[in-house]
């Protein structure tokens, strides 16, 4: 339990969870380099693609990125992601399995929840934060604010349609404790290896989050 707090402590202070679809390993050094030198050492690696695992293994490798698996579907993925050097997952929406077996592993699992009752199920499985996916789709800021009167105490991180236009609006909100996306690290920039590129949406994205966490938390 205190490494799903060391965690979920790691993702409050970096508030923003760059979510990375690679399409090939020899591309994953470069890109947490970028992340890194843009001030966000922090990286969602979906298992939407074949290089995922590996990508997993060679940036947790470097010691300097907080590194998780996103799009978990399964156990054997659970599996796959923590032996490669994840130290949490993601899921697109909540499966029992998943979370039980991440809980055997000791890494922290973010389940996918939008619903009162997907989130009770969450707490029921001994869940203190969920992801809010799909959040454009799903209510976004407005639902997630509805739902934090009563499930104030459960920590969440929306993902899906965020960017730098409604940052704020999610930022914002007590419950949210870092927001998922990916315009920093667009898929075209990761396999050209534009490390340049990818360190100054990153650090621009860095200094928006700032900005609108100082502007909103004083």
């Amino acid at each position: 339990m205190s490494l799903d707090m060391d965690v979920l402590s790691a993702l409050r202070t970096a508030r923003l969870v760059p979510v990375v679809v690679l399409d090939d390993a020899a591309d994953a050094d470069a890109l947490a380099g970028a992340l890194v030198a843009g001030g966000l050492p922090v990286a969602e690696v979906t298992f939407r693609t074949a290089a995922a695992e590996e990508s997993i293994r060679v940036m947790a490798g470097r010691g300097d990125i907080l590194v998780g698996a996103g799009t978990v579907l399964t156990v054997a993925q659970v599996d796959l992601a923590v032996a490669a050097g994840a130290s949490y997952v993601v899921s697109p929406g909540l499966s029992r399995a998943v979370v039980e077996r991440c809980q055997e592993l000791g890494v922290l699992a973010l389940p996918g929840a939008v619903t009162a009752t997907e989130i009770q199920a969450a707490l029921e499985l001994g869940l203190t934060t969920i992801k809010f996916f799909p959040a454009g789709t799903s209510g976004g800021a407005k639902a997630i604010a509805a739902l934090a009167a009563p499930f104030g105490h459960v920590g969440v991180v929306p993902t899906g349609g965020v960017g730098p236009a409604n940052l704020a609006e999610y930022l914002a909100l007590p419950s949210v404790v870092a927001v998922g996306g990916s315009w920093m690290c667009p898929r075209a920039l990761v396999a050209a290896r534009d490390v340049a590129a990818i360190t100054a949406l990153t650090a621009d994205a860095v200094a928006l989050a700032a900005q609108t966490t100082g502007t909103s938390h004083s």
